[in-house]
């Protein structure tokens, strides 16, 4: 594989949108800086916490221990799944309708407290089921990575919804109006946050989850509540007044993706629900990840990520190493495969020859361990034009479709940890396609746990 190709994207502002000039931005070569106060790690909520009931359907209890809940000993840092420096930005609130274990009405999740605290009622139409709207806190991991934080911002809220997925969750939609999101939530539009709830961080609706049956549509039940009116603010952040030029271009990329949806999204049915221990397993394991792993498991893991992917989303491979490496793709039919026996589960098709791991650790932010590495899936596309509902799709599809991969590595017995940050990474033309049209959005570094 070629060494790193110059990016023919710079940091200058383009046509096109806050969000297209954040994302080229984060993939330049420039270091992250200057220094933004991290702030709280959670939003603290005048109301009560209350505890989680286990046992009733959905069992909250269960879901969101399995998926969100912060480990124990996190000293205030949340789950360290994918990056951002374990300064997980992805908050959860919940829409308990009808026959729920919680009484009906609207609560903020605390992950660090594994608790919830009210903030409002339901709406007197009060639709069955409870739905978890997922947002983001920027300034947590723009106070760690800067103007690269965009990226890590989406793929963070697609591995949370992968999470959710994993542990019970019935249906999860990528690309809902973030409007309509922000409004069933009872949370302000990010654009008037500011002035609405003076002092407080605004949070950015990017997706959402059900839990279990609901009754009706999803996309009708969200527009039960966003009816309601808005609920309870959270308390004023000491570090709201800071405010450095970054973090206000990475809100205002954030409200270019959550602006392009003009209706509830595509809803799709989650995989099947995986054990716990798994689930508790699959945290982001130290580096290096040595060991090549078996062909056929490398197969499932890419599989399971194509799998996960919107049509028109991300394209998918995989670097290997070992005495012979290569970059794999799926093979679109049994007769293309060369690394599986026909009917022994997917087979992979030859990409390219030769290492590309060395590259490959140039590109994600010069992390050398990934040169050794057993094994990196890789999601790429999201070309430098593509506009910011693009850019909210493949970077929330990548996120979501590594967390399902990284789950099925986990089964299959493998450590792996989740790679956000791509710079220069233009893989498409590394093999000799056009400049710019595939471009590394996600990845996933895999060994053999014997290797560490």
């Amino acid at each position: 594989m070629p060494s790193p190709v110059s990016s023919p994207v710079s940091s200058t502002p383009t046509t096109g949108g806050s969000a297209r000039t954040s994302l080229a931005s984060a993939r330049s070569g420039a270091p992250p800086g200057p220094d933004t106060p991290a702030g709280r790690a959670a939003a603290v909520w005048t109301s009560p916490p209350q505890p989680l009931t286990a046992g009733a359907a959905p069992d909250l209890d269960h879901v969101l221990r399995y998926s969100l809940a912060a480990l124990e000993g996190a000293n205030g840092r949340l789950r360290p799944a994918p990056s951002a420096g374990a300064l997980h930005p992805v908050n959860a609130h919940l829409l308990v309708g009808g026959g729920g274990s919680l009484p009906a009405g609207r609560y903020a999740y605390d992950a660090l407290t594994h608790r919830v605290h009210r903030r409002g009622p339901a709406p007197d139409d009060l639709p069955d089921g409870t739905l978890v709207v997922l947002t983001v806190s920027a300034r947590r991991t723009v106070s760690h990575y800067g103007h690269r934080a965009l990226p890590l911002l989406l793929l963070d809220t697609g591995h949370a919804a992968a999470a959710l997925a994993q542990a019970g969750a019935a249906q999860v939609c990528l690309d809902a109006d973030g409007a309509l999101l922000a409004a069933a939530a009872g949370l302000p539009d990010p654009v008037h946050w500011q002035q609405t709830w003076p002092g407080t961080e605004p949070e950015h609706a990017l997706a959402a989850v059900a839990l279990g049956p609901l009754a009706g549509r999803a996309e009708h039940v969200l527009t039960r509540w966003a009816v309601c009116g808005p609920g309870q603010p959270p308390q004023a952040e000491p570090a709201a007044a800071a405010v450095s030029p970054v973090l206000t271009r990475t809100w205002r990329a954030l409200e270019d993706t959550t602006a392009v949806a003009a209706g509830p999204g595509e809803w799709t049915p989650t995989a099947e629900r995986v054990s716990g221990g798994t689930l508790m397993s699959r945290r982001s394991a130290p580096p290096p990840l040595r060991g090549a792993p078996a062909q056929e498991d490398v197969a499932r893991v890419l599989a399971r990520a194509a799998e996960a992917s919107l049509p028109g989303g991300p394209r998918w491979c995989v670097a290997v190493g070992g005495a012979r490496p290569a970059l794999f793709e799926l093979a679109r039919d049994a007769g293309e495969g060369g690394a599986l026996e026909h009917g022994r589960g997917p087979a992979l098709r030859l990409l390219a020859s030769g290492d590309a791991r060395p590259t490959l650790a140039v590109w994600a932010a010069g992390q050398a361990w990934i040169a050794e590495a057993g094994a990196v899936l890789l999601a790429y596309g999201c070309p430098p034009d593509a506009d910011a509902g693009r850019i909210r799709r493949d970077h929330l599809t990548a996120g979501y479709a590594v967390g399902l991969a990284q789950c099925a590595a986990t089964e299959l017995g493998l450590v792996s940890r989740p790679v956000g940050s791509w710079q220069r990474a233009d893989l498409g033309a590394a093999l000799g396609g056009a400049h710019g049209r595939g471009w590394i959005v996600h990845g996933l570094v895999m060994g053999r746990d014997d290797h560490q």
